[in-house]
């Protein structure tokens, strides 16, 4: 086995390279991204007033886009709010998919974060750093892109109820459909084995669960067209994670920093897989309450 020796380069500074290279580099693989087979719906997205979106990505198995901005060197105030604005443009004239803004560059710097924060986690929003290494003995370039924050990273689930927004059944109805939230009541039974006085609480951005009044979210839901989204807190365990991935669930991410672990449900999954749904909620009110 032959070591290969990668150096890093910095993209700003090649003059051989800019930001529509990237973009197409990105168009030809979207998977390289990190994000799942996505497909490429647009490229230099045209909004008025704005500028262009660099590229507009849509994953095919669900109704979720990413928008995304790239940018060589450090991240900026202007990008950001670039980004951001996109993502708000589209979402508003799109409102039948879920949108993420996504930002790629080379450095992302702690004024980003600074500025992220001040959004109090409401814009899904992901960072990606974007590395470029010269391969030993050829002309060829590697490109690596790592996430440096997920989505639901600073919004760790929308725990302050006083701030939440409380709609109904109805709203999250037509938000997914009628078969997806009644999932929820199929998923509450079993949380009720665990105790029965629980209750599912219907917010604007999650389906929540309360106690006697008061939010006790160790598990949420989201519920989408086709699928629901149940979203556990759980120990960041290589055990826990085997037993996930040996499930035959439908696993999305697992976020280290809030200990949330999404995973996609279809009614098929209350039947086949009950049990292992069972036993992560029971995992995930113990890891919370105990």
């Amino acid at each position: 086995m032959h070591l290969i020796n990668l150096k890093k380069i910095s993209l700003k500074r090649n003059s051989g390279i800019n930001e529509k290279w990237i973009q197409e580099q990105i168009s030809s693989d979207p998977s390289i991204l990190g994000f799942g087979d996505l497909i490429l719906k647009d490229i230099e997205r045209n909004h008025r007033g704005a500028g262009r979106l660099d590229l507009l990505l849509q994953d095919p198995d669900s109704l979720k886009r990413y928008e995304v901005e790239i940018q060589l060197g450090k991240t900026d105030e202007s990008h950001i709010i670039r980004t951001i604005e996109y993502w708000d443009n589209e979402r508003k004239k799109y409102p039948q998919y879920d949108h993420c803004a996504v930002i790629i560059a080379e450095d992302i710097t702690s004024r980003f974060f600074n500025v992220i924060q001040l959004f109090n986690g409401n814009i899904p929003i992901v960072a990606i750093q974007m590395n470029a290494y010269e391969v030993e003995n050829t002309s060829g370039l590697a490109l690596t892109f790592t996430k440096i924050l997920d989505e639901f990273e600073l919004g760790l689930i929308d725990e302050d109820e006083e701030v939440t927004e409380v709609v109904d059944r109805y709203y999250w109805e037509n938000k997914g459909s009628k078969e997806t939230v009644e999932l929820t009541d199929n998923l509450l039974q079993l949380i009720k084995e665990i105790d029965p006085t629980f209750e599912l609480k219907y917010n604007k951005y999650y389906i929540g669960l309360a106690k006697d009044g008061s939010a006790d979210n160790f598990v949420s839901f989201k519920a989408r067209k086709s699928y629901l989204i149940m979203r556990l807190k759980l120990e960041d365990s290589e055990d826990i994670q085997n037993e996930l991935l040996e499930s035959g669930l439908d696993l999305m991410d697992y976020n280290r920093r809030s200990g949330l672990q999404r995973i996609r449900l279809v009614k098929k999954d209350l039947v086949d897989n009950e049990e292992i749904i069972r036993r992560l909620m029971q995992m995930s009110y113990d890891y919370v309450h105990l």
